[in-house]
């Protein structure tokens, strides 16, 4: 029986089982599609999403037989954020759940953790979170993530077992700032790359990004998260891989939106998901739940429903009130 079993063949999904095996688990990743697992099973690579130099170890087994993987005593949960509800109800696992998709579940509201507590209330829930990029967990570079947990101990018992020598783990038990720094950090992405696009230069990027922390860390204290968590890898350092990243599917995104490429456009031309577009309307009606002020969210918002152009979403930030004071 498999250790850990991955849901999701995508980059991460296939980068982090690459690492798991790797680390000496018996692991099974779980393809969506029966033809997708049959092509990665006999080419043992998950090209085009990573390097093809990158090979599945032997202890890796794909399947694309979901009710095998909820036999796993460690389940990866790797699968797009609007998705995972669906997933998971098939599953109904009971074991540790670790969510590694970054988004908030978009008809709910609810954080990811959230979602799988209501949908399996048996189960341990954690939240992996941190600035990692699939192709360099996969080739085996140095990275590190924030692991939360229920409780302190089930996260720090848990990251011994998954950690491995390139990729450190650091146990928290804040899973609301967990899920928020990771879910948030996208639609900021999107808006630092939109600003790039346009040309509007690197003090402008700086400030999108710092700003939005500013937002980020907003909701989070609304919400009873740790504002230490923001400051940390599923945080900050997160925050800035993916606002300066051209490989940041959302923040390359914002840059296509800059140069005026449509959003239906720039989706069409794409496999993977941008998580940031469907967790900017969800965001901006969780602050708008709590009473929290999140222009740049807001904005990003409105461009990606098509309420406002960029043009004026970038006017209407730099005309807001002068404040009295640096708002955190």
């Amino acid at each position: 029986m498999a250790e850990i079993a991955v849901l999701g063949a995508g980059a991460w999904g296939s980068a982090l089982a690459i690492a798991q095996a790797a680390n000496n688990h018996e692991v099974l990743l779980w393809a969506r599609r029966p033809e997708r697992a049959m092509e990665l099973s006999k080419q043992r690579n998950s090209a085009p999403y990573l390097p093809e130099i990158v090979k599945f170890p032997e202890n890796l087994t794909v399947t694309a037989d979901l009710g095998q993987c909820g036999l796993a005593p460690i389940i990866l949960v790797v699968t797009p954020a609007q998705e995972t509800r669906k997933v998971l109800e098939r599953l109904r696992p009971s074991g540790a759940i670790v969510l590694c998709s970054k988004g908030i579940e978009r008809k709910t509201g609810l954080l990811m953790p959230q979602m799988a507590r209501e949908v399996a209330p048996k189960a341990k829930i954690f939240v992996m979170s941190g600035p990692n990029f699939a192709s360099e967990v996969a080739l085996g570079l140095p990275a590190a993530a924030t692991l939360a947990g229920p409780a302190l101990s089930d996260a720090v018992s848990l990251a011994e077992q998954l950690a491995t020598a390139a990729f450190r783990l650091y146990p928290s038990a804040d899973l609301a700032g967990a899920a928020l720094g990771g879910a948030l950090k996208n639609v900021i992405a999107i808006a630092a790359g939109a600003v790039d696009g346009a040309g509007l230069g690197e003090n402008a990027r700086a400030t999108i990004t710092t700003r939005g922390l500013a937002e980020i860390a907003r909701i989070a204290a609304a919400m009873g998260a740790e504002r230490e968590t923001l400051m940390g890898l599923a945080g900050l350092g997160d925050l800035m891989l993916t606002c300066s990243s051209p490989s940041s599917r959302n923040y390359s995104l914002g840059v296509a939106l800059g140069k005026g490429q449509t959003l239906g456009e720039i989706l069409s031309q794409r496999k993977g998901v941008s998580e940031g577009v469907d967790t900017a309307e969800a965001a901006l009606a969780l602050a708008s739940r709590l009473g929290v002020e999140v222009p740049i969210i807001s904005s990003v918002s409105s461009v990606l429903s098509g309420v406002l152009s960029l043009e004026n979403a970038i006017s209407s930030l730099m005309s807001r009130p002068q404040p009295s004071a640096e708002l955190r």
